[in-house]
């Protein structure tokens, strides 16, 4: 090695450690697509097999006790009855195989066969892969209802949203796909009612920067916080910015724990003014800018962002994971809505 220098033993060993992770990726793909594969295959066998003895109404969970018990002894472990019947389902949500992604493991699988809704399970399938969330991030997702708070912030068009969220899962064109209403920060741990200053607030997001990041979806960039305008000799303070790398645009966050006030939105009008002028180079749109609150008057809120040249949005956040139920209620009853102005 005495004639190798030591900037080309590093060139030469750089690339047979990349060449070694890229293998490992590749033989994890290829492993995860023959399990995914091969419980399609258990499922579809179950399901053929009940099919022939659709007469008999408890054959198919007799099947599968004893096919858990002698599995489990011959293979070991991954044969319980809740696998297998989830074997078994896996097999009927897709018939066809060609379907199947192989960009996702068994374990997220697992969790969409919990989703009874086709379109709602299409969703988060097509965001699991599009997102690359692990399934630590599925199950974030699906608790906190992400499905239902998107349908919500989307007004009026719910309908035609529907289809397009279960086919392409949340498509980021327009500012106003990255905006969520509500936004919830479950993961801070802070109690529902107990008091809480912005500065806290801010503190508690930025020490959770990575799920914070998840919340607010993809393409997200964190800048920094607390960063300075300078005008006319005097200093501002944007709370939290972020940079959105689909839309290629900053977006900026105030942070208000109590209602929205007007003032605030003349003052984020102000700064994404700035960033406009004295940020932004000549590849980056209009910045945008949010204003979490804890709690918005609708009708204000419309006056108070109406006839703004500059995108402004005015979300509200909560502390703590919406009641599921109560959310899909009011989907339907918007998409019912919907419906019936368009017939």
């Amino acid at each position: 090695m005495t004639d190798l220098t030591k900037q080309e033993f590093v060139s030469v060993y750089k690339n047979i450690k990349e060449i070694m992770l890229r293998s490992r990726q590749e033989v994890a793909q290829t492993i995860n697509t023959t399990l995914v594969k091969t419980y399609w295959e258990i499922g579809r066998t179950i399901v053929e097999d009940e099919q022939n003895h659709a007469e008999r109404a408890e054959y198919g969970q007799g099947l599968i006790k004893e096919l858990s018990k002698q599995l489990t002894k011959e293979f070991g472990r991954g044969f319980s009855k809740s696998n297998l019947f989830n074997m078994r389902n896996f097999y009927l949500a897709y018939p066809k195989f060609q379907t199947v992604s192989g960009k996702l493991s068994w374990s997220h699988y697992s969790e969409l066969l919990g989703v009874s809704d086709p379109n709602k399970r299409s969703f988060y399938e097509k965001e699991s892969i599009n997102a690359k969330w692990s399934v630590r991030e599925l199950k974030r997702q699906m608790n906190t209802s992400l499905y239902e708070r998107l349908l919500l912030s989307q007004g009026k068009h719910n309908k035609e949203k529907v289809l397009d969220l279960a086919l392409r899962g949340n498509e980021i064109a327009k500012a106003e796909d990255i905006v969520k209403d509500p936004y919830v920060f479950e993961f801070l741990g802070i109690p529902e009612n107990k008091p809480i200053l912005e500065s806290d607030l801010e503190k508690a997001l930025i020490e959770h920067i990575e799920k914070f990041l998840l919340e607010l979806g993809k393409g997200f960039m964190y800048v920094g916080s607390q960063q300075r305008v300078t005008l006319a000799n005097n200093h501002y303070y944007v709370d939290m910015v972020f940079y959105n790398k689909i839309l290629r645009s900053y977006v900026l966050i105030e942070l208000k724990t109590g209602k929205l006030m007007p003032e605030a939105v003349g003052q984020l009008n102000m700064y994404l003014n700035y960033y406009h002028t004295e940020v932004n180079d000549e590849y980056d749109q209009a910045p945008i800018g949010i204003i979490l609150c804890a709690d918005k008057d609708q009708i204000q809120a419309e006056y108070a962002l109406g006839g703004l040249s500059n995108q402004i949005f005015a979300s509200q956040y909560t502390l703590y994971i919406p009641d599921k139920e109560d959310l899909a209620d009011e989907v339907e009853k918007v998409i019912k809505s919907y419906r019936a102005l368009s017939e």
